[in-house]
């Protein structure tokens, strides 16, 4: 039987044999990524998250992983269980701490269970609840994981769905007017106009990956990523120096916009790419231009994805505005194993009407769509 071992920073784990475990490119799971956090001071146990990777060995070899970190609150994670918690406490009961599974500060479908086989992967979730159980932990979650993973769970795990919006090269256009083709007429005149006045405005973008930006523009990127911060009140998690540490350890994984006007910087965004997708993650502004938020974060975005080739592009969570430009409903999925017999039946209950109505939203939102053909 594998050896389990619990981790309490990645820094244990030479990079290497982190990155052998997961083949899919996503950019999100790797090491540089995720130890980056933990090293940069992104990841605080004061707000919530101390890491707690569950990790399966065979003497020596890294078998498979999980990152994982012990939560006590449910902030940075996009998968909403609040009324989870305010359930417990009616109760008298402790919701926290609880066993997370996922990318901190990241609403992105990826692999969580890394490993190189089903059977691996089994024993991650096996060893999961009997860790679990063992430290008497109220729960344990995995967000955004992967439909092919949605088979490894057992029914102890309560299936949730969320809607997203996402991007597709659906006819492998070729080119940003190729795409706009494929819009019925209103959609199309409206994109036109939307990017029209950015240009009229004498707005100019440059678009560069981590080795192409200079600590001038990594110092922008965080600066306007700070001011989206401080604009809804909310503590900043990433550092200066982590931004730094993903452009020269992920260079090619990394992809920023910055929007000048007037040879000013005004906006910028941040971006990651994996294999054939784009992530789309932070965004910030200094001046109030009609379109530039759309400009930067999603048109920007998917000339990128059509002149490098790119499937797919995830702008991030929430947003019906995106379906008007081409983002359709995508859903994500997450997991939730609930330790007090009590809860259970009452939450399965929950989260079945849950996804009920989100089917229903979704299937809503299908009709709206801006394509002359809806997929």
């Amino acid at each position: 039987m594998p050896t389990v071992r619990i981790l309490d920073s990645l820094a244990q784990v030479p990079a290497a044999d982190w990155d052998a475990l997961d083949d899919s490119g996503n950019p999100f799971v790797r090491h540089a990524f995720l130890e980056g956090l933990e090293r940069h001071g992104c990841l605080r146990a004061d707000w919530g998250w101390t890491p707690r990777h569950l990790t399966l060995w065979e003497g020596g070899r890294l078998l498979a992983a999980a990152p994982g970190y012990l939560k006590t609150n449910s902030h940075g994670e996009f998968v909403f269980d609040h009324a989870w918690a305010n359930a417990y406490a009616r109760h008298g009961l402790d919701y926290y701490p609880k066993w997370l599974f996922a990318v901190p500060y990241s609403p992105v479908t990826g692999p969580r269970l890394l490993a190189g086989g089903e059977a691996a992967r089994r024993a991650l979730l096996e060893a999961i609840a009997r860790q679990a159980d063992e430290d008497g932990l109220p729960s344990a979650h995995v967000n955004f994981h992967t439909q092919d993973e949605d088979v490894l769970f057992d029914a102890r795990w309560l299936p949730r769905i969320d809607v997203q919006y996402h991007w597709h090269n659906r006819d492998g256009w070729a080119d940003f007017p190729g795409f706009l083709a494929a819009m019925d007429h209103k959609h199309r005149k409206n994109i036109r106009q939307e990017r029209a006045r950015v240009a009229r405005a004498g707005v100019e973008f440059r678009r560069l990956h981590g080795d192409e930006a200079g600590p001038a523009e990594l110092d922008l990127i965080h600066h306007f990523y700070l001011q989206t911060f401080r604009e809804y009140g909310n503590a900043p998690a990433l550092t200066r120096e982590f931004i730094s540490h993903i452009a020269r350890e992920m260079s090619r994984n990394i992809m920023i916009v910055i929007a000048y006007h007037a040879g000013k910087a005004v906006a910028g965004a941040l971006f990651l790419r994996g294999r054939d997708t784009l992530y789309g993650r932070y965004w910030g502004s200094d001046a109030v231009l009609p379109g530039l938020h759309f400009e930067t974060c999603y048109y920007q975005g998917i000339e990128y994805c059509l002149e490098q080739g790119l499937a797919r592009f995830e702008p991030g969570a929430q947003g019906e505005h995106k379906l008007a430009r081409g983002f359709l409903p995508a859903f994500v999925r997450s997991r939730h194993r609930i330790a007090d017999p009590r809860f259970q039946p009452a939450l399965r209950d929950w989260c079945q009407e849950e996804a009920r109505s989100v089917r229903r939203y979704a299937a809503a939102l299908a009709t709206r769509g801006p394509f002359r053909d809806p997929p």
